[in-house]
């Protein structure tokens, strides 16, 4: 880890133990929706989304995606050993100027079976190697479950010590495996598992200690209770102002609690739910690098266009740009 980049996680570390929950670069953070604060040139953000009926050819699916008004893509399917497909989709997609947001390799890394175990691990040594052939913003998993029946699904070990060490070294072994040069490789937060919170992914960070060690950001998947819902607008600044110079590449979905005997929220179209867009896409936009924001989780190509102009009228109450070619 470089000296810059370690000295920025102790002193982010050193405020948050003294209490300070303002950004690491000084900003009080905000408590009204939409009042994010906007530090630095806003740049226009990369929308990206699954493409349905996809076609083969690498240059042909990127200049589809920018047809229908995105910028970046998930990686198409691909296997490391592919070598001229992965020249293909490198090329194809910077020829059409459409950034390849992440490869997204979903696996449960502490599965119970060891065999399954390493084949999983050496699934996403593959999927980072391939983040890296075709210049992929990252590869992402979760870090994984104790869970026995369900490779998500919650378990108490997942909040443990035991879970947040192997989690790290995970990591490190993925990372070093590939030695990527460009690709990070990062964990997406989960309600029921490490890293939970902004605060334990900085220390997870601190941990792993490699440079190619990013930040995935779902903010939906950080709400696991009333507190977070109700008050998304601190969260989401949280995040930004705790972890901001590490994200790479983002996800866009939205949440609605369905009420009954118990907390119950459900993952909804864009603009259905009441996930605070304004404050996301303002703090996404003055954000040191040029990061993509994905939607994904939708039920079809009709819930996309709808998530898609959902956030085209929101970015004009939060004066941001979308990088959009129709």
């Amino acid at each position: 880890m470089s000296t810059t980049r370690r000295g920025f996680l102790q002193t982010t570390g050193a405020a948050m133990a003294a209490g300070m929950l303002g950004s690491a670069q000084g900003a009080a953070p905000p408590t009204t929706a939409g009042d994010a604060p906007v530090t630095g040139a806003k740049h226009p953000i990369r929308l990206g989304a699954p493409v349905f009926h996809a076609p083969k050819d690498p240059a042909e699916l990127a200049r589809l995606h920018r047809e229908q008004g995105y910028r970046a893509a998930y990686c198409p399917p691909v296997g490391i050993q592919e070598t001229e497909r992965l020249r293909e989709i490198r090329e194809g997609f910077q020829q059409h100027d459409v950034v390849i947001a992440e490869v997204g390799v979903w696996c449960n890394l502490l599965d119970a079976d060891p065999q399954k175990r390493a084949a999983n691990m050496q699934r996403v040594i593959d999927g980072l190697a391939i983040a890296e052939e075709v210049g992929a913003r990252c590869c992402v998993n979760i870090a994984g479950s104790f869970n026995p029946t369900f490779w998500s699904g919650p378990h108490p070990k997942n909040l443990s010590e035991e879970f947040f060490q192997a989690a790290v070294e995970n990591a490190r072994r993925i990372i070093d495996a590939v030695k990527p040069k460009r690709a990070k490789f990062a964990y997406e937060m989960m309600g029921w598992s490490l890293p939970d919170s902004p605060d334990s992914y900085l220390r997870m960070m601190q941990a792993v200690d490699r440079e190619a060690f990013a930040v995935h950001l779902d903010p939906c998947n950080l709400v696991n209770c009333p507190a977070r819902f109700y008050d998304n607008t601190g969260l989401l600044n949280e995040c930004f102002d705790k972890l901001g110079p590490w994200i790479v590449s983002c996800h866009a979905k939205d949440l609605k609690w369905e009420v009954e005997m118990n907390v119950h929220f459900v993952e909804v179209t864009l603009g259905e739910g009441e996930l605070d867009y304004v404050t996301y896409l303002r703090r996404l936009a003055t954000l040191p690098a040029d990061v993509p924001l994905m939607i994904e989780h939708m039920k079809g190509p009709a819930e996309y266009e709808a998530s898609k102009n959902y956030l085209f009228e929101v970015a004009k109450k939060a004066d941001v740009l979308f990088e959009y070619v129709q």
